[in-house]
């Protein structure tokens, strides 16, 4: 069997990170999102809403048994061996993305030489989308549907209160 572990902080989980995982479903006969706790950071949402949102992006993804969730506060490479992933699923935006990608994959082969990375490159559409962009804009009142599934555009909504513009818009002052 085919395991694969698709680590992030997926604070939120973003278009660009359901795309991730819905092709890494397709490669890999089970696919583990792990979500990394980190606790000198102060996340939008905790670890339990993060795997919330996205136990449910599986779910709509029909992942089944195939897909689960799971926390970490370790190196991602321990993680995925915890986990028994043969692989690590990582997103590839640009090339500064894989810059940093290939140094971490060199790492965590001298550490795990059994885990191998595969890399993929982002969907043209989705590239340009980071979670902490998604943040700040929903933060300073902007429209994030564009970048987010509606169940996690309504989280964020509850979070951080309405959006500028779009289908939760707040009602213009006078």
């Amino acid at each position: 069997m085919r395991s694969g572990f698709y680590a992030g902080s997926f604070d939120p989980p973003t278009l660009g990170h359901r795309d991730i995982m819905a092709r890494g479903l397709a490669l890999f006969d089970r696919l583990v999102v792990g979500v990394g706790v980190h606790p000198s950071k102060a996340p939008l949402f905790t670890a339990e809403e993060r795997a919330e949102m996205l136990c449910d992006e599986l779910s709509s993804l029909g992942a089944g048994e195939r897909g689960g969730v799971a926390f970490f506060d370790r190196l991602t490479v321990d993680a995925a061996r915890a986990h028994g992933a043969a692989f690590m699923l990582r997103g590839v935006r640009d090339a500064a993305d894989l810059g940093y990608e290939t140094q971490l994959f060199g790492m965590n082969r001298a550490m795990a030489p059994g885990i191998d990375t595969v890399f993929l490159a982002a969907t043209p559409g989705f590239a340009h989308i980071t979670a902490t962009l998604v943040r700040q804009i929903a933060q300073l009142g902007g429209d994030v549907s564009p970048f987010v599934s509606p169940g996690v555009l309504q989280r964020i909504v509850a979070k951080v209160g309405r959006t500028a513009n779009g289908p939760n818009a707040a009602p213009m002052a006078r």
